[in-house]
């Protein structure tokens, strides 16, 4: 068996088989592959009694559009190659989804969970003030969210230091997104990724040629559904497809194990319980399967590893039964596995656009931060207003006419509720969502040398970053 490529050579390996198929000009291949630059950062804080050393990165892959946009991640297993790879991947996934930022990446060599919330909130500090002054944060130039290990509380401390250092700023609260709401956050920007996965998928059955492609029946209702990883995007998907869409979660993995039930997974239950004894294990009424990852193996209508990268390699590939694979985490599928699936003809729908709901609501946080006003706020009571205003018409002819009908009172309450900024969100992230992935089917079924969604998206991607660099001047 052939050695297993890292995560980043799988990204190269992914890009050089986009780019043969196109026609781009001597040495801009090079340009968009390459990434720009990488700061690394060792700063030391005095925790514990003793001074703790800590290693940053902070990649910039690609600025076509600036600011450049990316998460920070806290992990162990952070280093160089990794954050360029998911730089990269932002690169491609800002590319098309066409939020105008270029693609970036950060993250902390830590295990968040070691330290207590105010040692951890020491660290952060520190760590976003190294980056601040070389203004690898910044509203107009590099903008960060977050990843694994982060969410709210860390990107609410960013936010704070940037103000503190910068008190003139007044955007100084674009400086990162993924805030608390009442940090200036964004409606539903917590369960983004989650929430863009859920209508990756609707999108996806929408298209005839697609779901034939999978040998499955129409309609996501019934489908059985594996995920791997009940973090905040694994848990979102799981709960919006299971309780929107009529889908069977039959299996669970996460670090302790996995649970499955053919009869559906409860997912709100299934998270409570993992709050009070931080696993799965013990879960009532379930199967507990000891070795999570060979639930992956299982037999599902669809997977959705939502973890780590990597989670399906050459080691399992050969042994993934489901025929539908949605990759809600980055990079969770390894270039030589991708080829193995492909052979066996397993349709993927690839990381870059599955999971871009986050980075797409990001888009909206930020430009809310930048015009300083909630969506909805001007025009809500004006749309319901003349929604009133044809109500009352309707009633009336009814009345005058004697013809005696009514409109039901569900319909009237939903008709002249004005959006409000959650709802505009979804709206917004659900537009993108389809687009984006029609930008990808039209080339997936209008070229024979095309034969897999993961190519078809790079092509999309790789074309829209080389237009840019042409507009430049490049």
């Amino acid at each position: 068996m052939s050695a297993e490529p890292s995560f980043r050579q799988s990204v190269d390996i992914m890009f050089n088989r986009a780019v043969a198929l196109m026609d781009l000009a001597p040495g801009l291949e090079e340009k968009i592959r390459v990434c720009n630059s990488t700061y690394t950062v060792r700063f030391g804080v005095r925790l514990r009694g003793r001074i703790h050393t800590f290693t940053g990165y902070r990649s910039v892959h690609s600025e076509h559009m600036e600011p450049v946009k990316g998460g920070i991640r806290y992990a162990p297993s952070v280093n160089q190659d990794e954050v360029e790879a998911l730089a990269a991947l932002m690169t491609y996934k800002c590319a098309l989804v066409e939020t105008p930022f270029g693609g970036s990446k950060g993250g902390l060599c830590i295990d968040p969970r070691e330290w207590e919330a105010d040692e951890l909130e020491r660290i952060t500090r520190r760590f976003a003030f190294e980056l601040i002054k070389r203004s690898l944060i910044h509203p107009s130039q590099n903008v960060p969210a977050p990843d694994i290990g982060t969410g709210e509380r860390e990107m609410a401390w960013i936010a704070d230091q940037f103000a503190r250092m910068n008190p003139t700023e007044i955007d100084a609260r674009a400086c990162v997104t993924g805030k608390p709401l009442n940090a200036g956050g964004i409606a539903g920007r917590v369960e983004a990724t989650g929430r863009g996965v859920q209508y990756a998928l609707r999108e996806f059955f929408r298209h005839k040629e697609a779901v034939d492609a999978t040998r499955m029946s129409p309609g996501l209702g019934g489908k059985r559904v594996i995920v791997q990883g009940l973090g905040n995007v694994g848990y979102h998907a799981a709960k919006f497809l299971s309780e929107e869409d009529g889908c069977l979660i039959v299996g669970i993995a996460e670090r302790d194990g996995a649970i499955m039930d053919a009869r559906g997974l409860p997912v709100e239950r299934v998270k409570e319980h993992m709050a009070q004894t931080g696993g799965v294990r013990g879960f009532p009424g379930a199967d507990y399967v000891a070795a999570g990852a060979d639930v992956l193996e299982g037999d599902c209508d669809i997977l959705i590893p939502a973890a780590f990268e990597a989670a399906i390699n050459l080691t399992n590939a050969e042994r993934i039964r489901a025929p539908l694979i949605i990759e809600a985490a980055n990079g969770p599928v390894t270039a030589g596995a991708d080829e193995m699936l492909r052979k066996k003809g397993t349709v993927i729908i690839p990381d870059m656009y599955a999971n871009a709901g986050g980075v797409t609501v990001s888009y909206f946080e930020w430009v809310k931060n930048l015009s300083h006003i909630r969506f909805g706020r001007m025009q809500r009571r004006q749309e319901e207003g003349r929604h009133q205003l044809l109500i009352d018409e309707l009633e009336r002819l009814s009345k005058d006419t004697g013809v005696g009908w009514q409109l039901s009172p569900d319909f009237k309450e939903r008709y002249l509720r004005g959006a409000d900024e959650l709802e505009l969100v979804r709206s917004g992230l659900d537009d993108t969502m389809r687009i984006a992935y029609q930008s990808m089917h039209s080339v997936w079924t209008s070229r024979n040398d095309v034969t897999d969604l993961r190519t078809a998206a790079y092509i999309v991607s790789i074309g829209r970053v080389a237009s840019s660099y042409a507009a430049l001047g490049l």
